[in-house]
């Protein structure tokens, strides 16, 4: 088990390195596939799990079909944690953009765990209020936002999470297909794609195979507001 990327999950912020130890001996190790789902929207959801590597995103589907993806999540970051405060359906779709590994705490043992270690509960209650801000922020984006805007905001969200520093720029490895990416941002492959080659014609962005180098940051920046 990679103990440093699950460090770096919120979860474990408050706690010394014993009890985040005892912590990680009571979850359970799980890996799937690019392509795999961890969880279905609609299925009871009685666990929250942290990726220790891979990337995960989540979405939903419309009843005509249509997907729109709510997050992609990396290394050391949460998913499924709304199960320990209000187990029921899961509200969204969580699948493997790149084999992924992950740990798991079931709600029972995180229960437990929480009745001895309430600053614990304080920190979920930030990483969910954290959740509610991007999500009204994302709202406001579709409202008031136009779509080059949306992905040149989204190009950077990827970076900051993703990127690494290369010869040129920032290489971001986000994994995704045109069309994930078109979802992320909520408008059609055709309208992204038209964006994303107006970046590269302008020398902002570099196009890879699932992957952007970002050229000039502060011209991304100046879009996006």
């Amino acid at each position: 088990m990679d103990t440093e990327a699950v460090r770096k999950a919120p979860l474990f912020a408050a706690l010394d390195d014993n009890a985040a130890e005892a912590l990680l001996s009571t979850m359970t190790r799980t890996k799937i596939a690019r392509g795999q789902e961890l969880f279905h929207e609609g299925e009871q959801g009685d666990s929250l799990y942290v990726i220790t590597s891979g990337k995960v995103k989540l979405g939903r589907r419309s009843a005509d079909g249509r997907e729109n993806l709510l997050a992609i999540l990396g290394e050391g970051e949460m998913l499924g944690e709304l199960s320990l405060f209000d187990p029921g359906p899961r509200t969204a779709t969580a699948t493997a953009v790149a084999d992924t590994a992950l740990v798991g705490l079931s709600h029972p043992d995180m229960s437990a765990y929480l009745g001895t270690r309430p600053e614990v509960a304080m920190t979920m209650m930030s990483v969910l209020a954290a959740r509610l801000r991007r999500t009204n922020e994302a709202l406001g984006d579709l409202v008031f936002t136009d779509v080059p805007g949306r992905v040149a905001k989204a190009l950077l969200d990827l970076s900051r999470r993703f990127g690494k520093p290369s010869d040129e720029g920032t290489l971001v490895e986000h994994d995704l297909t045109q069309e994930e990416l078109a979802q992320l941002v909520g408008a059609s492959r055709e309208t992204v794609n038209k964006a994303l080659a107006d970046f590269s014609s302008r020398g902002w962005i570099r196009l890879e195979a699932r992957a952007v180098t970002l050229l000039d940051i502060d011209r991304l920046q100046r879009r996006a507001r």
